[in-house]
């Protein structure tokens, strides 16, 4: 019977490891650089072999990623550390208002007969959606997803299963 263990590598130059950005496509050495490249979203990356670090330049702060032998680790901001606060904050800015709304929709209700009587509780619903749409956005900036990439790969793996 063999045995099915995965053996951990460390980081090097030589190998072809799996984006963190888009977790699509391959990073792998750009010839004549000291530098790492996608083949699928083109982000361009520099190393730091000591530290197995793999760090994208082209934002400010940088995002920062280590490898662990396997896998890379959740990207980190250079220089910035995110702590609960910041948590509870996107909490409340979603929570707060909503609720603010609904309690008046629901002591205050419209008579109803009115022709828009409906308009408080969408307008509690559009709130909450509103504000959790800004925080998701906040996240996806700070950490660079690219949304637009993976929207691409799903519609080329969609036409490579349609076209068989």
């Amino acid at each position: 019977m063999k045995s099915s263990k995965i053996l951990a590598t460390s980081f090097d130059y030589r190998g072809a490891y799996p984006c963190p950005v888009c977790r699509v496509g391959k990073i792998t050495n750009m010839p004549m650089m000291e530098a790492m490249c996608c083949d699928f979203c083109q982000q361009i990356f520099t190393v730091n072999l000591e530290q197995q670090q793999l760090v994208m330049p082209s934002r400010q702060p940088a995002l920062i990623w280590r490898w662990n032998g396997f896998s890379w680790t959740e990207a980190e901001l250079e220089g910035v550390e995110f702590g609960w606060g910041y948590g509870i904050a996107a909490l409340a800015f979603v929570i707060f208002p909503t609720s603010v709304i609904g309690i008046v929709a629901y002591y205050f209700p419209p008579h109803p007969d009115v022709l828009f009587s409906w308009l408080p509780y969408l307008w509690t619903i559009l709130t909450f959606l509103s504000h959790l749409s800004i925080i998701i956005w906040l996240f996806i900036e700070v950490y660079q997803i690219p949304v637009g990439a993976y929207l691409r790969a799903i519609a080329r793996l969609r036409y490579r299963t349609m076209g068989r």
